[in-house]
């Protein structure tokens, strides 16, 4: 009877170190999403090339202990803090078909966002407004998100409202 209470504890102990090695093996992401501003986003071929600026856009603990660094003060109104170093232009390649969102009046949600496509987007960034669209925060940053296959192209774009 104890061989047998102890061979049950033994497979039981086995199964879970089991499932955990089998639940704590590394992998690297389907994406990396980054926030930046756009530097250029022009056609290349029947893509885009975007150059684009990332920063860290940082909330709570980080933000406080960044903002004292850098200026002496750890108040960070709106709990976020962003920090620029650099300015060191990051080179993607982006689909055509990439989703894009931006902050305008006249959207959906309650902090408006309309869709629009990487063609307009690219004309936005030039200081254009093709579709006379009533853009709400034109120079604000973005977040993009990065698939990790080669050639890594961009696949989402999403502007960050900044209060």
């Amino acid at each position: 009877m104890k061989a047998l209470v102890l061979l049950t504890a033994i497979a039981i102990l086995g199964a879970a170190v089991s499932a955990f090695a089998a639940t704590s093996t590394t992998s690297a992401p389907r994406e990396t999403v980054l926030y930046g501003h756009i530097s250029s986003l022009k056609p290349k071929g029947n893509r885009f090339e975007l150059r684009f600026d990332p920063g860290w856009w940082l909330t709570g603990y980080a933000a406080q202990q960044a903002k004292l660094a850098d200026t002496g003060s750890k108040d960070v109104p709106n709990d976020y803090y962003i920090v620029e170093e650099g300015h060191r232009l990051l080179s993607y390649l982006v689909s055509a078909s990439a989703s894009v969102t931006v902050l305008t009046r006249h959207g959906t949600g309650s902090i408006p966002t309309t869709s629009i496509t990487v063609a307009e987007l690219a004309q936005i960034v030039k200081g254009r407004n093709p579709k006379h669209r009533a853009l709400t925060e034109p120079k604000a940053g973005f977040w993009i998100r990065v698939g990790s296959k080669y050639p890594g192209l961009v696949l989402a774009f999403d502007q960050q409202y900044q209060p």
